[in-house]
């Protein structure tokens, strides 16, 4: 089982040193399965997909600071040898790709944020739920019933609810916790790595208003809403998501080896 610093990861292509590394970054109480296999083993891109500590097969305990988080990232970054990598995230992974931008600008050479913002308040609705054991299933449900678009399948939503209620309540907690603290709209334009901001057209838990403040804030920053997909965009529509990342990759100035 593949681990550095700490962190579980699956790699795809590891060694196509021609290609910028992408390190993919999922949501609160996610695994690197959050990420499609028409993500994960994106054609011809150097892909590693993580799980956060104490979430999936990586071993500790969750955070409950964004910026906790971020500094795992640039530690597994250093551990795999990379200079550099594109960071790519899902909702509180975006935020975390969002902080290692503004703080370690020299090991972010990209920046992929997918149904993410630069804060992401949580409802007191959830934050009550999750916060006990005894109603933990009440946060599941009212996050699964958020998540997704009506065009999404049955089959895929309790599909969803059952990953997330495999997350210890502890960790759920704590992530949406960060989320709920983290805010660093006043910081946006000082990343200056180039930006890719996707969205689900009906997307409830981060709505695209979200995405137009990043791309409006961001210098270098383009946009995309993902028609038919609420706020598990990836999953929703995994083609379309997997399309848009390859060409912003395809378009990273990149001279192999440099990562």
């Amino acid at each position: 089982m593949p681990t550095a610093a700490g962190l579980y990861y699956f790699a795809h292509e590891a060694e196509n040193l021609a290609r910028p590394p992408v390190i993919l970054i999922h949501g609160a109480g996610g695994t690197h399965l959050h990420w499609p296999p028409q993500v994960r083993r994106l054609h011809h891109q150097r892909i590693f997909a993580v799980d956060l500590p104490g979430h999936g097969k990586s071993e500790g305990l969750g955070h409950q600071i964004i910026g906790d988080y971020a500094d795992h990232i640039i530690e597994f970054i250093k551990a795999v040898k990379l200079s550099s990598a594109v960071l790519v995230g899902h909702s509180m992974g975006g935020a975390i790709a969002l902080d290692a931008a503004i703080r370690f600008p020299k090991r972010v050479a990209a920046l992929g944020l997918v149904g993410s913002g630069s804060k992401l308040r949580v409802s007191p609705a959830i934050l009550q739920s999750a916060s006990s054991p005894s109603t933990f299933m009440d946060a599941v449900n009212i996050v699964k019933d958020f998540s997704y678009s009506e065009h999404a399948s049955a089959r895929l939503k309790e599909l969803g609810a059952q990953k997330l209620a495999e997350t210890r309540p502890t960790v759920l907690y704590g992530d949406f916790l960060a989320c709920d603290a983290f805010n660093a709209t006043d910081q946006l334009s000082k990343i200056s790595a180039p930006t890719l901001i996707v969205c689900g057209a009906d997307d409830k838990m981060t709505p695209p208003k979200y995405s137009e403040l990043l791309r409006d804030t961001i210098p270098n920053a383009r946009m995309e809403i993902v028609p038919k997909a609420g706020h598990m965009v990836m999953l929703e529509q995994p083609e379309t998501v997997a399309e848009l990342l390859a060409g912003f990759l395809n378009t990273i100035s990149y001279q192999a080896g440099q990562g």
